[in-house]
């Protein structure tokens, strides 16, 4: 059996909301989209967040780094469609039990926050979930840290970057699989591709059945799998 390539919504669904928003995720989930990716920082009082970038300047009305506030600070902060940034908390309220797939990306290329990794593992384990959580990290010592916290979950490396003999790198460091902004043919292991938005790499990645694609606009993606893979 040809195996069929899973949607992702890129920070939910950039399309139609503002990304990592608690509305777009509600949307998706609503719109039982495959699977979500999100990414996950720390605030200054150790409150898990989901935002893309390290600072909250470009996606709110706020500026500075999200580690310089305390979670109430930060709430004061908008996001366009007047949404609070999400917390982690609520974001898993809203996927409990839901039938989508999740990749929590731990954003710590640029910063290390200090227990990110046990603090978020703790509370994805306390949470009903109907599959298993996908992690990601660019910074492989956070998936490091990760495996020795919790050695049964699945972590993939996040890379722009060409990664040379991918199986044994994969082997070697204990991934399930690679995230890259690239299609690297002939190697045998696991591939998802970011960040996909245009209709002719979309068809030649569905075509490749790449494991996923990460997409800003996942109903024209679903709509372009069904046409290709049924």
């Amino acid at each position: 059996m040809t195996k069929t390539t899973m949607v992702f919504g890129h920070r939910g669904y950039p399309a139609k909301f503002p990304e990592n928003s608690l509305a777009g995720f509600t949307y998706a989930v609503q719109h039982h989209i495959e699977g979500l990716e999100f990414d996950v920082h720390l605030t200054k009082d150790n409150v898990p967040v989901i935002m893309h970038d390290e600072k909250i300047n470009r996606t709110t009305d706020g500026k500075g780094y999200i580690r310089d506030y305390t979670l109430a600070e930060l709430q004061r902060f908008k996001l366009a469609n007047g949404d609070s940034l999400p917390t982690l908390a609520a974001f898993l309220r809203v996927v409990a039990n839901q039938d989508v797939h999740l990749n929590l990306e731990f954003k710590t290329d640029k910063i290390q926050y200090p227990n990110i990794e046990k603090i978020v593992l703790g509370m994805v384990h306390a949470t009903p979930l109907v599959h298993p959580v996908i992690y990601s990290s660019f910074h492989l010592p956070t998936l490091k840290t990760c495996q020795t916290l919790a050695p049964d979950e699945i972590y993939c490396w996040l890379t722009d970057k060409r990664v040379r003999n991918a199986a044994s790198f994969v082997k070697k460091e204990g991934l399930a699989g690679l995230h890259l902004s690239h299609y690297q043919d002939n190697i045998p292991v696991v591939e998802r591709i970011w960040t996909v938005d245009s209709v002719k790499q979309a068809t030649k990645l569905f075509n490749d059945h790449v494991a996923g694609i990460f997409t800003d606009d996942f109903e024209t993606m679903m709509a372009l799998k069904q046409q290709l893979q049924g």
